[in-house]
């Protein structure tokens, strides 16, 4: 089975914020869930190791995020910070979240912090129905305030954080969603440490005027983990959100991945849920990622970065898709498309198993 690879989910997010436990099956969740406020505030669930593992998600990148208290939606959510002391309280809990998984269910979660452990977890999905797969975790910090100084990001690299996208919404490093700004000086301290040990930025939610320095100015590797293309967004009520065609050139001339997001308020501008799952069929994501592969000439630069219960559930998904499982049906509307299969095959999982090959240690 070739893996497909997801570079972005909120799974402790999720945890610690509706109590979810992700060895359940999409479908119990969603029994577990019916009519709950959890269900009300971010709908059905899409997540389940039993998905993950028919699905053949065989690596996912998984978040580290807190949202800073002035964009908070509501009480119910208790997965935010007034200031850093709290964002880095808060996300250390989250690291805990996956170390539990790792020592309570290793028959179905493992780190991957090495390019070892990335082959370990390979080494389990081999065959058309492998038996016992695990799905390799590779942690991503989602908005960078929980590192307090950025020489303290040793300390998060030891912990096993391999990515860090300095923004979600503005930070003390880069300006992000709805609040615009460059670097700061300690976003360029940020990325100096980052470079140094040898992390990944993720360009994701960053300003337009930070992601054009950082990609001046950051040498190692890069990616936006979950992001789509503006051009075709007209409408979108967060135009910035989302890449710009210059932004998508210069990604793929520095050999980084753009993961595609199948969430319905990033596919076509001005979706509403009133309109319904219909207005917004697969046909829609397919279209943001031939733009990009369009733009640079080929396919090496697009993957998938779902978000999936990033606060969003199965009724903003586009007509097709159920839950996690349903990833590779992204690779048929491709090859319908006219992708050929190795294309589809590096869309999929192989893109992002080719930055990973770059961007970790050996062990």
């Amino acid at each position: 089975m070739r893996p497909v690879i997801d570079a972005h989910e909120d799974i402790a997010w999720n945890v610690l914020s509706f109590g979810r436990d992700y060895t359940r099956s999409v479908a119990e969740t969603r029994d577990r869930e019916a009519g709950s406020e959890t269900s009300r505030h971010v709908g059905p669930a899409l997540l389940g190791y039993p998905e993950w593992a028919r699905g053949g998600v065989a690596v996912v990148f998984a978040t580290l995020h807190v949202t800073p208290a002035r964009r908070t939606s509501g009480t119910w959510e208790t997965q935010t910070y007034a200031d850093q002391d709290e964002a880095h309280r808060k996300l250390r809990a989250q690291v805990d979240v996956y170390s539990r998984m790792f020592d309570e269910h290793p028959d179905q979660f493992r780190p991957v912090r090495t390019r070892a452990d990335l082959r370990q977890v390979l080494a389990g999905w081999q065959g058309d129905k492998p038996e016992a797969p695990q799905v390799g975790l590779v942690l991503l910090m989602e908005g960078a305030d929980a590192i307090r100084q950025p020489e303290e990001l040793p300390e998060w690299y030891d912990l096993g954080v391999r990515m860090v996208g300095p923004a979600w919404a503005g930070t003390r490093y880069c300006g992000g969603t709805r609040e615009p700004g460059p670097l700061t000086p300690d976003g360029r301290r940020l990325l100096e440490q980052m470079a140094g040990l040898g992390m990944t930025l993720d360009l994701s939610h960053m300003s337009d005027e930070g992601v054009l320095e950082a990609l001046d100015r950051y040498p190692g590797v890069l990616m936006a983990s979950h992001s789509n293309v503006r051009a075709l967004l007209a409408g979108s009520p967060i135009p910035e959100r989302h890449l710009s065609d210059l932004a998508i050139r210069r990604i793929a001339e520095r050999e980084g991945i753009i993961g595609a997001v199948p969430y319905n308020r990033f596919l076509k501008g001005g979706w509403t849920p009133e309109d319904g799952r219909e207005a917004v069929p697969l046909a829609n994501l397919i279209q943001h990622i031939d733009y990009v592969c369009q733009l640079v000439g080929d396919a090496a630069h697009s993957g998938i970065g779902s978000d999936f219960d990033g606060g969003f559930g199965l009724n903003m998904l586009p007509m097709g898709l159920d839950s996690i499982a349903d990833l590779r049906l992204i690779g048929d509307a491709l090859a319908a498309s006219g992708y050929s299969q190795t294309d589809v095959d590096a869309i999929l999982g192989g893109n992002w198993l080719r930055l990973l090959g770059q961007a970790l240690p050996e062990s």
